[in-house]
């Protein structure tokens, strides 16, 4: 495993303060408002890397309600549980789940669908408060592994893009959940997924103090990723 990359600088003058003590549960739009260029997403897989899967896949809805083991070794994230929860990101019912320490995924009609689905893998957690299980998650790369295991598969992707979500832009959440991430209302045609974390300390650097009731900053970051292996 590489040594871990610092996150921003920002981070360290800004996580100091007692305004971030209390954590964030919350963000495709930069903090000043206007749309951050996404990095671009689309990433062929060589044949070569594709692996069949060792036994048939299990019925979407199994698959959508069954906790998995999230792993990311660029940040020295091992084993973090995913749980999964009817609802959308960062909602009531999702940012309990995160208060727990561990991440949240949801699904249902305005969620996403489960690890390895043709469709987009949402999963969310805290990047400061209840152990910080994301606060490395910013300094990820294109081209960095995350492995996700559901018990019975270990599903591999590959980080293809950056994106920011703001909370106060429909549009920007709706590019969040979309089935393809970025495009609402296009149809997928591959497995992907978005993990995501609170920008509080890139907020409040910018001087941006927004909260929502659930504490959550106005903007996330999302690293996006395309399946690449199933074991």
């Amino acid at each position: 495993m590489r040594p871990l990359r610092p996150v921003t600088a920002v981070l360290a003058g800004v996580c100091a303060s007692a305004a971030l003590a209390a954590g964030c549960a919350a963000p495709s739009a930069p903090p000043s408002g206007s749309d951050r260029p996404a990095v671009p997403a689309s990433v062929a897989a060589p044949a070569a890397v594709r692996e069949a899967p060792s036994e048939p896949s299990p019925s979407p809805e199994d698959a959508r309600t069954r906790t998995a083991l999230l792993s990311v070794p660029a940040i020295g994230l091992e084993d973090l549980r995913v749980v999964p929860y009817e609802g959308t990101t960062d909602d009531w019912p999702g940012t309990r789940i995160q208060n727990r320490g561990v991440a949240a995924s949801p699904y249902g009609p305005d969620g996403g669908v489960g690890p390895g689905q043709v469709g987009n893998y949402l999963v969310t957690a805290h990047r400061l408060s209840a152990g910080g299980p994301l606060r490395e998650l910013p300094a990820l790369e294109a081209g960095d592994l995350v492995r996700v295991s559901d018990g019975n598969r270990v599903y591999e992707y590959e980080i293809t893009e950056t994106r920011w979500t703001s909370f106060r832009s429909e549009r920007s959440l709706a590019e969040q959940r979309a089935a393809v991430p970025g495009h609402p209302g296009e149809r997928p045609t591959r497995a992907m997924i978005t993990l995501s974390t609170c920008a509080t300390p890139e907020d409040d650097a910018a001087g941006n103090y927004w909260r929502d009731d659930r504490g959550n900053p106005e903007h996330r970051i999302d690293k996006v990723g395309v399946l690449r292996a199933t074991r």
